[in-house]
């Protein structure tokens, strides 16, 4: 089998990348900048913009399936460039496989599809999009992922994945944003709850995808469906946050900000940043203060039954092995990490 990833030099993207090329499938990545690990794995690499549907379909031609990995992610930043590659880019992609008659395609999604600001505790895949959104990340997302299951049927099986907060060595986002806004004082706690969130190590994320793919075909039961993977295993958000931290030897998160006053100032912030044109991020936004103030976390009942997705690496097991990665080498690459795709079920503990 020949395997497109897009986005085979990001985190998740290059897992699965990694994954498939350990069980002997060839891999094509499609990304904008090109990664020297992905050459010494065997990995073939076409550069490239999502919206540019020539490059997209020169992409797409030649493979078997498709793992469409790669978005613009983020808390903040212009409608426009999220929906020219989260939106326009899964566009390409669907009409790409369709041109070259590829039969699988699976999106990595976001469980934030379905997030509305109050709490979600068992969720499942009943849940329905949220009508309104605090950003244009999970709104474009909310977007790309019902076109892709909308584009399933008898020539092209299509389905989508929703891993939450993925994280583990090698990590190039949350755990190193994290751990410098601990280092710089500016990391609080929003109100006085630990509100129950899902969060999902690396590895288990991307054999999910694989799994996932094995089982998919036009007609089967997962044609055209959307699952949530996680560690199975929710945890109060803060717990976790501090475990990160104390394991780098940082202080744990005592200060806090009450929610009402956490709302308040992500929306000055917002409106301040906009209508201001200050340049980057806002230190708060309304979409983080919701991340970070309510639970949500979900079953993964469906993809057990599905496809026999089984988180194999507990959250106890992953901070053992990104405490021992960020003490051995701080710049450690996440596909040096990862374990056999296939490895057996006793790793769970």
């Amino acid at each position: 089998m020949k395997a497109l990833v897009t986005g085979g030099g990001g985190f998740l993207g290059g897992a699965i990348a990694r994954m498939l090329r350990e069980r002997g499938d060839a891999v094509r990545s499609f990304t904008r900048s090109r990664y020297p690990w992905l050459d010494e794995i065997g990995v073939e690499q076409l550069l490239g913009d999502l919206s540019d549907r020539a490059a997209v379909e020169q992409a797409v031609a030649g493979c078997d399936m498709v793992f469409h990995v790669a978005a613009k992610a983020g808390v903040w930043g212009r409608y426009a460039e999220y929906h020219a590659t989260n939106v326009v880019g899964t566009e390409n992609v669907i009409a790409a496989c369709r041109t070259h008659r590829v039969t699988r395609l699976v999106l990595t999604s976001t469980p934030s599809v379905v997030h509305a600001g109050r709490d979600i505790e068992g969720g499942d895949e009943s849940l329905p999009y949220a009508e309104h959104y605090l950003a244009p990340y999970p709104q474009t997302k909310a977007m790309a992922e019902q076109a892709v299951l909308a584009a399933n049927g008898p020539a092209l099986a299509t389905l989508a994945l929703r891993p939450h907060l993925v994280w583990g060595p090698g990590d190039p986002h949350l755990i190193p944003r994290l751990i410098a806004r601990a280092k710089a004082g500016k990391l609080w706690r929003i109100g006085n709850r630990d509100p129950l969130v899902d969060v999902t190590y690396i590895d288990n994320a991307a054999r999910a995808h694989l799994q996932a793919a094995d089982r998919l075909a036009p007609g089967t039961p997962v044609a055209g469906k959307v699952y949530f993977i996680s560690n199975g295993e929710p945890i109060g958000l803060w717990t976790f946050i501090n475990r990160l931290l104390t394991d780098q030897g940082l202080p744990a998160v005592e200060k806090s900000i009450s929610l009402a006053k956490a709302r308040l100032a992500g929306r000055v912030l917002e409106w301040s940043y906009r209508w201001l044109g200050l340049a980057g991020e806002p230190p708060l936004t309304r979409f983080v203060v919701e991340q970070l103030s309510t639970a949500h976390w979900f079953k993964i009942t469906a993809a057990q039954r599905d496809f026999a997705y089984e988180p194999l690496i507990s959250i106890e097991e992953g901070l053992r092995r990104l405490k021992d990665s960020l003490q051995t080498s701080p710049r450690n690459s996440f596909f040096r990490s990862a374990v056999p795709w296939d490895e057996p079920a006793r790793i769970k503990s």
